[in-house]
């Protein structure tokens, strides 16, 4: 499958959000939900100068895919896409974008919703918040 075309995916290197959004379009759902993480630039009143994210591909891809099943079974969704960050991210970079799309809103928004929640607990992200004085911290979750 091309790359481009695949609802899942790791990367290294700038999110654009609109791509997640044109893979979940579909002339049967009037909603489309999105929700973009980005890095921001204190964290417990620390001043933050990046985070750094290492994902075990192979396994996030298949939690996504988990993930995706479990939501279109609780809610009416037709589609969903995850992009995810690898490497080093700056402050104000975008390091998540995920798409949901269904015939209506509510469900795209509880989906959405629950899909970063679930990202964050269950998927083999990590993350190191590089801090302005030069110190770091690793943390599970995105």
């Amino acid at each position: 499958m091309n790359e481009l075309r695949r609802p899942f995916r790791i990367v290294n290197a700038d999110l654009i959000p609109q791509h997640a959004a044109l893979l979940v379009q579909d002339p049967a759902c009037g909603a489309i939900a999105t929700f973009i993480g980005t890095v921001r630039s204190t964290n417990n009143e620390r001043a933050v100068q990046s985070l750094e994210y290492e994902v075990h591909e192979s396994m996030a891809i298949r939690q996504f895919e988990i993930m995706a099943q479990t939501l279109r079974e609780k809610h009416d969704i037709h589609h969903i896409a995850i992009d995810h960050r690898r490497g080093t991210v700056p402050v104000g970079g975008i390091s998540v974008v995920i798409a949901v799309s269904s015939p209506r809103r509510k469900a795209s928004l509880a989906a959405c919703a629950e899909a970063i929640e679930i990202l964050k607990s269950d998927v083999p992200i990590w993350k190191r918040e590089i801090y302005s004085d030069g110190s770091t911290e690793w943390m599970k979750g995105s």
